[in-house]
């Protein structure tokens, strides 16, 4: 019950945070990859900021053997960077470019009843599924 509290808990400050940010407006998120035009710094220093707080509470982790609810700490070991990695990235940041949304803002903006959320959401399970079909075959 207390890590489900803690994770809505964690998911609100998130999702208020990209609302307050601006995160979750595609022409902003878009301005920041428009660097030769009207480029909007604010995704990078919202992401610097979060990458501030991700520093800290990863070196908080690391000298723990449990979370603070009792459940253990398994910090991720791989440090390869692979075919498969480099292919999510290009494709995540080709999605995000065109249309200015990442998981995250997707799923913030159906709280908002913004129309392209209707539109992302659906599209972003569809790559899940599509994945979890592939990912075996791709090895």
């Amino acid at each position: 019950m207390l890590k489900n509290i803690i994770g809505l808990v964690a998911g609100l400050l998130f999702g208020f945070g990209l609302l307050i940010s601006g995160m979750t407006d595609p022409a902003k998120v878009q301005g920041f990859f428009d660097v030769f035009g009207a480029w909007d710094i604010s995704l990078a220093l919202v992401m610097g900021g979060g990458l501030m707080v991700a520093i800290v509470g990863v070196q908080l982790a690391k000298r723990q053997r449990n979370s603070w609810i009792g459940t253990p700490i398994d910090m991720p070991t791989s440090t390869t960077i692979n075919k498969k990695l480099l292919i999510g990235a290009i494709l995540f940041g080709i999605g995000w470019g065109l249309v200015g949304i990442c998981p995250g803002p997707g799923i913030v903006l159906l709280g908002t009843g913004q129309w392209q959320a209707y539109v992302f959401v659906p599209a972003m399970v569809v790559g899940m599924v599509i994945y979890q079909w592939l990912e075996p075959k791709l090895d």
